[in-house]
């Protein structure tokens, strides 16, 4: 008996012994292979740049700012560059989160971004890549008057032209600005498809100043025409000085501010025929020309030369010395249409004139001539106000 438990005991061990074993090996309790070691994954920086437009981005409007921006992080250097390596300039913001270009962009172009930022985590990351900007079919100038430093009548209509028809009307119109110093009630109007007008309800009052924005680079005209660059201007609307001729009268008044300073005779255009009246309406001093050329071979003359000519309409019409008329003046009307003075009031009134002055003709037969780039005045108020591709 003694002999039997011990035999049974060393059985007992050994199996403890196997099962020990078994444990420490390479097979697990549920019968499968173990899995080998992987690597630690490493960790991402937690900064991430962006851009707008994106990298990749075709068309891109010349307009619109470019910005470059991190999260988690600050921006340590953003450069964004032309294809000749030329810095568009921009700005950060206080903490370096952003950054935004502060130039326009040139049109059809390649752009490269290099920019740099530290993340929270202290690691480094960086962004590189292009985008390019929309390529026009067609660029074309434009053109504002009055000019720079100019000083005008108080009729002048703000003319902002185009070298190239617009379609887009509406959407130029909007990019269109007028500022003044004072209150003015206005509006723009389209002359044309390559003219649009800004005039006030009333004439300027006098001694505004006035400042013209035409912001239409990058601003689709139509058709794929873009502008070549933004115009503006600044000038002075002078003295308030009107001309009024009531054609029967054979006089022709000058006012300032409202009260007659000058009487002047003259001889207008021949009553019994109409097409040589000077039309009713209400012009405005076009151009002054010291010595002006008039032709007329309808009528028999050519290279005739006039002094002290300020120009008033498109049809043909101008205030201007004619000596050799001066029996008829202050006693008939007998011109081809022009104001006719005797020298000495041509020259008192030509120095006197600014460009822009209003013109107001009554008494004619003849309505007003309506030529298509000067007729601002020839239409009332709410007319003029439906030119506007803005009409509410």
């Amino acid at each position: 008996m003694i002999e039997r438990r011990t035999v049974f005991k060393a059985t007992l061990a050994s199996g403890v012994a196997a099962l020990a074993a078994a444990c420490t090996g390479d097979v697990h309790l549920n019968g499968g292979a173990a899995a080998p070691a992987q690597p630690p994954k490493p960790v991402e920086p937690v900064a991430k740049i962006t851009t707008e437009p994106a990298v990749g981005a075709g068309g891109v409007s010349v307009r619109d700012p470019v910005t470059v921006k991190v999260t988690a992080g600050k921006l340590t250097d953003v450069k964004v560059t032309n294809a000749e390596g030329k810095e568009v300039p921009g700005t950060f913001n206080a903490d370096r989160t952003a950054w935004t270009s502060s130039d326009v962009l040139g049109y059809d172009r390649t752009y490269t971004y290099a920019a740099g930022a530290t993340g929270d985590d202290n690691k480094p990351v960086q962004l590189t890549g292009t985008f390019t900007t929309l390529k026009p079919a067609q660029q074309t100038r434009i053109s504002v008057n009055p000019s720079d430093d100019a000083r005008v009548g108080v009729a002048m209509p703000v003319s902002v032209k185009f070298a190239a028809d617009v379609t887009n009307k509406a959407e130029v119109e909007k990019a269109l600005t007028l500022k003044t110093s004072k209150t003015v009630e206005g509006s723009w109007g389209w002359l044309s498809s390559r003219q649009v007008d800004f005039r006030p309800k009333e004439y300027w009052p006098a001694g505004v100043e006035i400042t013209v924005g035409a912001h239409l680079y990058g601003i689709d005209l139509g058709g794929g025409t873009y502008a070549k660059a933004d115009v503006t201007s600044k000038f002075t609307v002078g003295r308030n000085q009107v001309v009024k001729i009531h054609t029967p009268d054979h006089v022709m008044n000058v006012y300032r501010d409202g009260r007659q300073v000058k009487s002047y005779p003259c001889s207008n255009g021949l009553d019994s025929d109409i097409d040589r009246n000077t039309p009713n309406g209400t012009y405005i001093v076009m151009s002054k020309e010291p010595h002006a050329i008039f032709d007329n071979a309808r009528y028999g003359y050519t290279n005739v030369d006039k002094k002290w000519a300020c120009r008033f309409s498109n049809h043909g019409e101008y205030m201007h010395e004619n000596q050799d008329n001066a029996a008829a003046i202050g006693k008939t009307n007998n011109s081809h249409g022009c104001v006719n003075l005797l020298e000495a009031d041509a020259k008192d009134y030509y120095d006197s004139a600014l460009v822009g002055d209003p013109v107001e003709i009554t008494g004619s037969r003849l309505g007003p001539v309506v030529t298509s780039d000067v007729m601002d005045w020839l239409v009332d108020w709410s007319s003029w106000k439906s030119r506007s591709a803005l009409k509410s």
